[in-house]
């Protein structure tokens, strides 16, 4: 939803929903997103 220049409202952002992914993310290593996995997974294979 937009606020106005630059300003934008998340609903994930509202409910700490984004902090908590990052925090779990950082703790295991493995990143939460399809294409950070994918990244993570062809470096680990040597792929680039």
């Amino acid at each position: 939803m937009k606020l106005g220049p630059g300003l934008t409202f998340s609903w994930k952002r509202a409910l700490g929903i984004t902090a908590a992914k990052r925090k779990i993310s950082r703790k295991t290593g493995i990143p939460l997103t399809r294409s950070g996995r994918r990244s993570k997974l062809g470096k680990i294979l040597g792929m680039k």
